[in-house]
């Protein structure tokens, strides 16, 4: 089986990494080390996503079937018909909106004959949104948080973007007064308007994944925000891929846990290292040392 894009990829290591015929892009090395070593030679297949799709290499694979996994619209339906008829192997579309994430893994239960472990990770993703769901009433007063990315932190997401989704879910109040920016986000704002929204809490890349995370708590320009001033900027944990945002899969499941935890502790009221040790051993097939959880958690919790 091989999935054109990466949401629905992670979805295919998570289930059956065996049936896997190859990754969208080459593996990075924080991702391999969580990745199951026999797996990280499978080819470089491309991705519909950065248009790097090489159908010569994907059919030499001989896949059963194609997995295309994004937001179902008349476009997306045509194109693949269209791709189904000229390489005829069949191609499923699933809906790659996180509240879909469940229904997902069951269609592909079925496809892949692995109905019962499908259940279970369908499961836990179900549970995880209907729990954040349920806490996301008892919030009283919500907490202001700004997601800073890129190589200044000056690229954010605004609430109604799905990059920024997570932030909605666990009922957090996004000061980001922007325009969604198409697709791919990364709306561009000033230091001036971030200064005017003056977020309680900052949640930013990593330095390792090309953030501002280091640079936010020295930069002069940064210190007068009310999140810098108290303490409450925090790194997003990044591997083996980004708990938040980029891909959007079921990585950022666990962002929701994390997340909420992170805002509302007493609510979202979770121990995060046993939350991380049973997500990569049921999602990631890895068995995390203390060492390891302390490495992911380092600049990503209060304690």
């Amino acid at each position: 089986v091989f999935s054109m894009g990466p949401v629905g990829t992670i979805i295919l290591y998570s289930l059956d990494p065996d049936k896997m015929v190859g990754w969208n892009y080459d593996l990075k090395e924080g991702e391999k080390e969580y990745i199951l070593e026999e797996y990280h030679d499978l080819p470089n297949l491309g991705g519909v996503s950065n248009e790097s799709v090489n159908m010569e290499e994907i059919l030499k694979t001989a896949p059963d079937v194609l997995i295309s996994m994004n937001t179902i619209d008349e476009t997306l339906k045509f194109e693949m018909e269209e791709m189904q008829e000229q390489i005829d192997i069949p191609i499923v579309i699933l809906d790659d909106d996180i509240n879909g994430f469940g229904e997902a893994y069951r269609i592909l239960g079925k496809i892949l004959n692995e109905e019962e472990r499908a259940e279970e990770l369908a499961g836990y993703c179900d549970e995880v949104l209907k729990e954040a769901e349920e806490n996301k009433d008892k919030i009283e007063e919500a907490i202001n948080i700004y997601y800073a990315q890129g190589p200044n932190g000056l690229q954010t997401e605004p609430a109604g973007s799905w990059h920024g989704e997570v932030i909605d879910i666990v009922g957090g109040e996004n000061v980001a007064e922007v325009e969604v920016k198409g697709e791919k986000g990364k709306s561009e704002i000033s230091m001036e308007q971030l200064l005017s929204w003056n977020p309680d809490t900052i949640i930013s890349w990593g330095d390792e994944r090309g953030g501002y995370y280091s640079e936010i708590l020295n930069d002069p320009a940064w210190q007068e925000i009310d999140a810098v001033k108290a303490g409450e900027v925090y790194e997003i944990p990044n591997r083996p891929f980004n708990w938040f945002d980029r891909p959007p899969s079921i990585n950022r499941i666990l962002g929701v846990r994390w997340l909420g935890n992170l805002l509302y502790p007493d609510i979202f009221n979770y121990n995060m290292r046993d939350e991380v040790r049973e997500f990569y051993h049921k999602f990631y097939h890895y068995e995390l040392e203390e060492d390891e959880v302390d490495e992911l958690l380092k600049d990503s919790t209060r304690d």
